[in-house]
């Protein structure tokens, strides 16, 4: 009987010590698996780009998407048009051109050449977790989780030069709404968080 009673009580301490460290590490847990992968929820062939922006910082639109590069804990790419008036994306030294300009009201615009692979995904983390402990003092209403979403460009020319781009966002679940349809940032972990170009 004695056997069976310390056996329940290491198996109490274990299930709670689990619990504890999903609730407050579960963010961090969740980073740790999505590097292993992620689950894709949608992608789609880039039909249009414009950006929105005085050459920093700025919107970039993606077919119907607005992705922020306003963020400053991850890549600063510089965005204008080249001296073959092409919009372009700068970054450390590297420059991706998109294709011709088309201006769009205030906006720099292009849509992909013939030949080009250009392409967005959608993917969300692996792991949930749980927000039991958050408050939301405005509306009253609180996420009982959250998990990332990751917004991947990838834009492949014909000549051979890559860009691809991935911004990370936490998105919330509300009891009785589902997942919510647009995404929130956090200081130092959302935003853009990557820039690769090949040239």
């Amino acid at each position: 009987m004695r056997k069976i009673l310390i056996t329940l009580a290491v198996l109490i301490a274990v299930v709670i010590a689990f619990l504890a460290t999903w609730i407050f590490y579960g963010r961090q847990i969740s980073l740790l698996v999505d590097r292993l992968g992620t689950i894709e929820m949608t992608s789609a062939r880039i039909n249009s780009i414009a950006y929105q922006g005085n050459g920093t910082g700025g919107i970039l639109h993606v077919n119907d998407l607005e992705l922020g590069l306003n963020d400053r804990n991850g890549p600063a790419p510089s965005i204008g048009t080249t001296k073959n008036d092409h919009l372009a994306l700068a970054d450390r030294g590297k420059v991706f051109a998109f294709g011709p300009v088309r201006t769009e009201a205030e906006n720099l615009a292009t849509v992909p050449l013939a030949g080009d692979d250009a392409s967005i995904e959608i993917r969300r983390s692996i792991l949930n977790w749980p927000t039991p402990f958050e408050v939301n003092f405005m509306t009253g209403h609180s996420p009982s989780w959250k998990r990332h979403l990751y917004y991947r460009v990838r834009w492949k020319k014909s000549s051979g030069a890559n860009l691809e781009m991935l911004w990370r966002y936490e998105q919330f679940f509300y009891p009785g709404n589902s997942w919510g349809s647009g995404f929130m940032t956090r200081e130092g972990l959302t935003g853009l968080i990557r820039i690769e170009i090949k040239n």
